[in-house]
């Protein structure tokens, strides 16, 4: 299986650490917070990896390479101007291949095993679901007690930005910047959206203050 790092973003909300260093590259117990996610997909068998850029795109390329040093290979998927998650993931589906593959955001940390997440079967996505986070409370979905995911329901919990994905679910759009969630909404309204309900550690590292926050828990385990 194949994995695709959303890296394209601007890192609006990181300001003023993304002025000069694009976000995936922000470090988190010394080393850049996307090295975290090659090293946990190689840790899970996962090898060819897929990255979108944008901003600042030639800083992650130049630090990244071709991931050889990480033990995974990298195919680069540029845009002149983010396309958004749809666009992206739309742009990307050449070098993604037509099998379902694996998504994560390239902000957020977790310690997710993907090994964990069942086949998609005749879904079009398995979206890992964790407990709200205080600064989103209101969660985003619905999940039942049979593992699918609603748009609307109680109570809620908040997607994790990871995600089993099956390509036909963006392959007809047309090309350019679209957003991936009125896509699952359509899906979930199909009966075709799985979860999977993650009670381990799971970070958005979307402010500076949560990113420190996150660096503080792990550099204990990267000092020796």
């Amino acid at each position: 299986m194949k994995a695709m790092i959303l890296a394209a973003g601007l890192g609006t909300r990181m300001r003023p650490l993304t002025d000069h260093c694009p976000k995936p590259l922000l470090p988190v117990a010394g080393r850049p917070l996307i090295v975290h996610h090659l090293a946990h997909l190689r840790a899970a068998g996962i090898h060819e990896v897929v990255i979108n850029v944008s901003y600042r795109a030639e800083q992650i390329i130049a630090a990244l390479g071709d991931g050889r040093q990480y033990g995974v290979h990298i195919a680069w998927s540029r845009e002149e101007t983010p396309l958004e998650t749809g666009g992206g993931i739309r742009q990307a589906l050449a070098l993604l291949g037509k099998a379902p593959f694996l998504l994560v955001n390239g902000d957020v940390w977790c310690d997710l095993d993907p090994a964990a997440l069942p086949p998609l079967g005749d879904d079009l996505a398995r979206l890992v679901m964790v407990d709200n986070p205080a600064h989103h409370a209101r969660g985003d979905f619905h999940l039942d007690a049979a593992g699918r995911v609603h748009a609307e329901g109680e109570p809620r919990l908040t997607f994790a930005g990871i995600s089993l994905l099956d390509p036909a679910l963006v392959a007809d759009e047309p090309e350019g910047a679209f957003a991936l969630a009125p896509l699952l909404r359509r899906a979930m309204q199909d009966g075709r959206v799985a979860g999977h309900h993650h009670r381990g550690h799971w970070v958005d590292v979307g402010t500076p203050a949560r990113l420190a926050e996150l660096d503080r828990r792990l550099r204990p385990r990267h000092t020796s």
